[in-house]
């Protein structure tokens, strides 16, 4: 079916998208302050652009906590895209340089040590709300 739409040939298999996705998770948890910006960045614009849709100022106040509330949820959705191209550029690396068979045993390794960071780092954050 992809086949049919696409005029050229896409072949990725289930190893490189799993991979992918592994690679994608471990950036996300290790650079998780960078994702929350992400995230507040998109949804503040998305809240910028759909406020040119409304002509009238008591439309667009009255209708405020729906949008808002789903331009977090689209927001959070989009977050991901940077972090998947940032991981199959990883997985790519990784099987450059280390070889195919190699690419899902280091991913599963970086997610284990980014959930294992953040963990620490919440904790830290934790401790020092409690001082």
């Amino acid at each position: 079916m992809l086949s049919a739409l696409l005029p050229f040939q896409l072949h990725l298999d289930s190893a490189t998208l799993a991979s992918i996705g592994l690679w994608s998770l471990a950036l996300y948890l290790g650079f998780s302050p960078i994702s929350h910006w992400v995230i507040e960045q998109l949804s503040r614009w998305l809240d910028a652009a759909e406020r040119l849709f409304y002509v009238s100022a008591e439309e667009f106040e009255r209708t405020r906590p729906h949008r808002e509330s789903q331009n977090a949820l689209y927001a959070s959705l989009f977050s991901i895209v940077p972090f998947l191209v940032a991981g199959s550029l990883c997985n790519y690396a990784i099987e450059v340089g280390l070889g195919r068979s190699w690419a899902i045993s280091v991913g599963i390794l970086a997610c284990m040590g980014s959930g294992v960071y953040e963990l620490g780092r919440r904790d830290g954050e934790a401790s020092k709300e409690k001082n």
